[in-house]
């Protein structure tokens, strides 16, 4: 797969006058020739599909680098990972298991990329769908897309009735407190412009970093979007991890970083600093 070069397109630094005319962003994208995508892949204990995943991402020509962090996996994980040998990945083998958002929160220290994703290991999201999750970026419309489960581009597969009605619940009340219209805050599949998220200092524990990604990102004043994606999710027999435990520290999370974000110092910081790097 190819994303040929008309589609490569960011926006040069505009004038006040432009991005007065068109709501604090410029509206003149220029041609940069190519674009550099990295991906992120978080694992633990995945050693039936990681391998299988890192294969497909290295066929898509287009993703120039791939950072596997390895959570302290107690199967065989690290050794299909080491199996893939392809010069795009960078492997980040942690010391111990800190769960998703340490994982995710080393991976942004190292990307390299103008545009970053994630990946989860487990084989609920197609690699394929990639190239139409950062497209409204190339196009220079959007600066973070969410690849939302509920508007079904393919294919979903039927499952837990609570997980679905938890899912809801969860971003209508983040949407509550961001005053946003996003149907799906929990994907995993978030693609964004490189400086919103590098070196990003991210505080939240487990699966928390869902939440306080959208939290952030709602205050950095940045066009959002949402693409449709297929959804391909496993049982708890088949491996699936998150529980009920994560889902009242989601709540949690939503009600923590809405509520106090805005008055946390580092938040403020880095939500001016993004602020000016966003035409």
């Amino acid at each position: 797969m190819q994303i040929s070069a008309h589609r490569l397109q960011f926006f040069a630094p505009a004038t006040a006058a432009a991005k007065l005319k068109n709501n604090g962003h410029d509206a003149r994208p220029r041609q940069i020739g190519s674009v550099k995508v990295s991906v992120l892949v978080p694992v633990f204990n995945e050693e039936d599909t990681v391998a299988q995943i890192l294969n497909h991402l290295t066929r898509l020509k287009f993703i120039t680098q791939i950072v596997v962090i390895n959570d302290a996996s107690t199967d065989k994980s690290l050794a299909a990972i080491r199996s893939v040998r392809s010069s795009k990945i960078t492997l980040i083998d942690q010391p111990f298991n800190q769960g998703k958002t340490a994982a995710i929160c080393a991976g942004l220290q190292i990307i390299s990329g103008d545009i970053v994703l994630i990946q989860d290991a487990d084989m609920e999201y197609d690699p394929d769908e990639i190239e139409s999750l950062i497209d409204p970026i190339l196009q220079g419309r959007a600066d973070v897309v969410y690849g939302s489960r509920f508007l079904v581009k393919k294919a979903a597969r039927v499952l837990y009735f609570y997980h679905y009605l938890a899912n809801k619940f969860l971003t209508f009340l983040c949407n509550l407190l961001t005053n946003l219209n996003m149907t799906d805050i929990e994907t995993c599949y978030k693609a964004f412009r490189a400086e919103l998220v590098k070196g990003l200092p991210l505080t939240s524990k487990g699966f928390g970093m869902e939440v306080e990604l959208t939290a952030y990102i709602a205050r950095c004043n940045v066009r959002i979007y949402e693409v449709p994606i297929s959804y391909y999710g496993r049982t708890y027999h088949e491996g699936k991890k998150i529980g009920i435990k994560d889902g009242i520290a989601a709540i949690y999370y939503i009600l923590y970083y809405n509520l106090t974000g805005r008055f946390n110092r580092i938040w403020k910081t880095r939500i001016q600093n993004m602020q000016e790097k966003i035409p």
